[in-house]
Order: structure tokens, then C-alpha cells, then sequence
């Protein structure tokens, strides 16, 4: 049967970057883990072995640290633009180019100098270039937050399957997992999103509003998170989040004559439910993927 070639890209995966700006003797850390994706005529490479369009990885790996060192490192976002914009502009057969980013956080600990690495969220960043328009999605996994109590569960649908209790009174825990999509496209940099202050701002209403939903469902709460932020952040039109449910259950503590009145629970690493959804601004068209 005849084949043909569908869409391709190439790139080089998970550059470990840290820039240290020196303020004196205070210093200030990015520590950034940046994939690089190109694409574009790059038919010849796969069909007759060609490589006259190809940029080799190496090369996109060391433009990451030469532009850590030319540019610095204002934001993720902001490294990213640079990094897409030179792919797509230098090379003409590379028409699309798309840099993610993971960025590891670290805090000060008493001198200006000596740091700790921060064990709450990843952020992560996204941006992606085809030579007109731009798409970046930020965000951020591993956030885990709890609720003790404020959250029932009940009224759902039974069959001769279900053996869950309904409770009015539970423990709610989740892993926040949140992409958010930017409205900027026309690379007006002047224009653009304060990334860093979009993203502190993001994650504060993403966790005051977990903190301030009473909660029937976990559903309900990841519609009031993501319907905040797009209210909230007028740059935002689409935010997804994957919520799973860190399920704590009451241990049965009758064999020993002791009652649990909500006080020890299981926690439950896996099986577990997973909460996915996103929330849209009035007239947006969903454009973060569900899966990658």
C-alpha cells in the first residue's frame, strides 16, 4: 500500500539551563528545563535522507545557552519568544518552531547568596511560533492542595456496582495540573502579558478559589478555579485543569471500640478519580489540547 509522510518535527528535548544574575551580592536564579520543536520543509530528511534543511539539535541546544547568556532570563515566557522567533526567522525552511518549558523554583534562604529548592509546583510554558501568529500557554503541575472539610459527596447515580457512602463531611484533596492559553498573538512585545505577575496572580486565585468553594464535587470546584481566573485575568481566555482526586477514607476503627468522628483517614495513592475540564471566556474556541 503507498504511504506518505504526515506531520514531522525534530528538536533537541529537556536542555537543563541555569542563569544567575548577579545583583551585587545578591544573586537571583532561573533554573529552566527548555524542549526545542521545529518544523517545516523537512520532507527530504525523511524520504531521500537529505539534510540540507536541517538544523541540527546541537545547534538548537547551544542557542539556548547563548541566549541564556545574551538575553538573560526575564521569564520563561519571555525566553521562549526570543528562542521561537530566531528558529523561524533564521532558517527559512523551519516555518514552525514550538519551546516548552519547566521551570524549577528556588527561594532565598538567609544570605543573598544560598538558596533551597523549592518541592511545591513545576511552572511550565509553552509557545509556539509559525511566523505570524503566536500561541503561548502557560501553567503548572504538581500543586497539591487540601480541604478538611467544606466538601460533602452525595446523590449520584447508583447502580448494583456502587458501594461508596455518601458523606456530608469529607476530606478534599487534589494535585492542580492547570494550563493556561494567553490572548496575545501578534508579537507585540510591548503588549505583551507581565508573565511573571500573570503567573503569581494565576496560581493565587486558582487557590483561594479551592479554598473558598464549599464543594458538592470536585467538578464543581474546578469550574469555580478556572471561571475565576478567566473572570480575574483579562489576558486569560482559556484555562485546563486536571484535578486528580487524592481520596482520604475513614478508617473503620470499630473492631477496636473506637469512633472516627472524621478524625483518621487512608490516603489513597491509586486507584484515583481524574477531574479534567476547561473553562473558556464568552466567544474563545478551546485551543489547549486535551492530550499531547
Amino acid at each position: 500500500m503507498p504511504t506518505y509522510l504526515g506531520p514531522n518535527q525534530y528538536g533537541k528535548a529537556e536542555n537543563r539551563v541555569v542563569r544567575i544574575t548577579r545583583d551585587g551580592a545578591t544573586h537571583h536564579i532561573k533554573d529552566l528545563n527548555v524542549s526545542v520543536a521545529l518544523s517545516g520543509d523537512m520532507e527530504e530528511v525523511h524520504l531521500s535522507g537529505s539534510n540540507a534543511n536541517v538544523l541540527t539539535t546541537d545547534a538548537t541546544k547551544n542557542t539556548v545557552y547563548a541566549f541564556a547568556k545574551e538575553y538573560g532570563i526575564e521569564s520563561a515566557e519571555a525566553f521562549g519568544i526570543h528562542l521561537a522567533r530566531h528558529f523561524v526567522t533564521s532558517q527559512e525552511p523551519i516555518r514552525r518552531a514550538r519551546i516548552r518549558i519547566e521551570e524549577y523554583a528556588w527561594e532565598r534562604i538567609t544570605q543573598a547568596h544560598s538558596f533551597v529548592r523549592k518541592g511545591q509546583e513545576t511552572r511550565i510554558s509553552e509557545i509556539t511560533y509559525d511566523g505570524e501568529s503566536w500561541q503561548v500557554i502557560s501553567g503548572l503541575t504538581g500543586l497539591v492542595v487540601m480541604n478538611s472539610t467544606d466538601s460533602e459527596f452525595w446523590g449520584y447515580v447508583r447502580d448494583r456496582y456502587t458501594t461508596l457512602k455518601e458523606t456530608q463531611d469529607r476530606i478534599l484533596a487534589t494535585e492542580v495540573n492547570a494550563r493556561w492559553r494567553f490572548n496575545w498573538t501578534d508579537g507585540d512585545e510591548a503588549g505583551a502579558p507581565q508573565w511573571e505577575q500573570s503567573y503569581d496572580e494565576v496560581r493565587r486565585h486558582l487557590l483561594e478559589a479551592f479554598a473558598g468553594t464549599y464543594s458538592l464535587s470536585l467538578q464543581q470546584t474546578l469550574y469555580a478555579m478556572g471561571s475565576r481566573v478567566v473572570d480575574s485575568r483579562p489576558e486569560i481566555d482559556e484555562i485546563r485543569l486536571s484535578l486528580p482526586n487524592k481520596h482520604h477514607f475513614l478508617v473503620d476503627l470499630a473492631p477496636f471500640d473506637l469512633k472516627n468522628d472524621n478524625e483518621v483517614y487512608f490516603a489513597a495513592d491509586r486507584p484515583y478519580g481524574l477531574i479534567e475540564g476547561t473553562v473558556l471566556r464568552d466567544g474563545a474556541e478551546a485551543r489547549i489540547p486535551v492530550t499531547d
